[in-house]
């Protein structure tokens, strides 16, 4: 089986949220006193896991868990197990914000996470902290020491770039990379929910970050491709590190979109740049045994997957869905 949309891209890639919820606040993730979804409209772990059957059944060869915070969501470990060994699926990977790997980093490669991204935005503690309003550098440290100690076939680092917040920082962060050997990918800040401030005073694009990192390594352009949206530059003189640039704002990279959002209240997301969705969670409650309802809408839905978003450039907020609401 494949997935096809309306304009011939191929789908086999789904980010699936597990959860609302976090144990950080990130600034340019949501506002610093949330609301968050009450449990009946959140998918069970049932729920979760026979989407993910569906969707492997149709095509879809990566899944991504995220949320919020998915290693906060409890049976996170079982949930993956049950993931990772349908057949069909090229490999199962995640996103965290690294405060709990310490203690699951390994039981999640066990279960059959392939690999991990791991958000750091800053290397300063007090930084660190008012950026996530609430995290502890140190443990999320060394939660990625975790993850490389326990084994999976890749560890990345994700920084979230803010002028007059962290921008600063981008040699400091690439150098931490080069030192732990492992890949980082800065992204542009995106306008998704109005967490109290004007986003384009702190906007900085891809190239903006890419020219600092120039004045301190050569950089070689790449052709590799992870899978997702990231451009990727080699270090000439640290091969092992990859640094990608994932620009929603300056490069729009839609015409290769590979990927659908499911959030944990069941809505289908087909573009993560505009409020088109398909109600997942009700299907899958008025027919909780058969699956042919959920083929239907997905393929039918795929047809009116968007050419492109419309982020304008700047960074300011164009959708009102937070994104911890679309699947982080």
């Amino acid at each position: 089986m494949s997935l096809v949309d309306g304009v011939g891209r191929s789908i086999d890639y789904l980010r699936l949220s597990v959860t609302d919820r976090c144990d950080f606040r990130c600034v340019y993730c949501m506002a610093k006193n949330m609301t968050f979804l009450p449990r009946q409209q959140v998918l069970t772990l049932e729920e979760l896991q026979r989407l993910a059957t569906v969707f492997v059944s149709q095509g879809v060869r990566k899944i991504r868990l995220t949320g919020g915070e998915p290693l906060i969501r409890p049976g996170i470990v079982e949930l993956c197990r049950h993931i990772a060994a349908l057949p069909g699926l090229r490999e199962l990977v995640m996103t965290s914000n690294g405060s709990q790997l310490g203690r699951l980093a390994r039981p999640l490669v066990e279960a059959g996470v392939k690999r991990m991204n791991i958000s750091l935005d800053s290397l300063d503690p007090e930084r660190f902290r008012a950026i996530t309003r609430n995290g502890d550098l140190r443990q999320v440290l060394d939660g990625i020491e975790a993850a490389q100690d326990a084994g999976f076939e890749r560890v990345k680092l994700n920084c979230v770039v803010m002028k007059g917040r962290n921008f600063n920082e981008v040699p400091a962060l690439v150098q931490y990379a080069i030192d732990q050997g492992i890949d980082i990918s800065f992204i542009e800040e995106m306008p998704l929910g109005d967490v109290g401030r004007s986003r384009g005073e702190s906007f900085c694009s891809s190239e903006q970050v890419r020219a600092v990192i120039a004045e301190h390594h050569g950089l070689l352009d790449s052709t590799e491709n992870s899978g997702g949206p990231a451009r990727y530059v080699r270090l000439a003189r640290h091969p092992r590190t990859r640094i990608g640039f994932i620009s929603p704002n300056s490069h729009n990279f839609c015409a290769s979109c590979n990927r659908v959002r499911m959030t944990v209240e069941g809505q289908l997301l087909l573009c993560l740049g505009q409020d088109n969705a398909v109600d997942f969670r009700a299907l899958l409650r008025r027919y909780p045994l058969d699956d042919r309802p959920l083929v239907e809408a997905l393929h039918k839905a795929l047809r009116g997957k968007p050419l492109r978003h419309d982020f304008t450039g700047q960074g300011e907020v164009q959708v009102v869905r937070f994104m911890n609401m679309s699947g982080g």
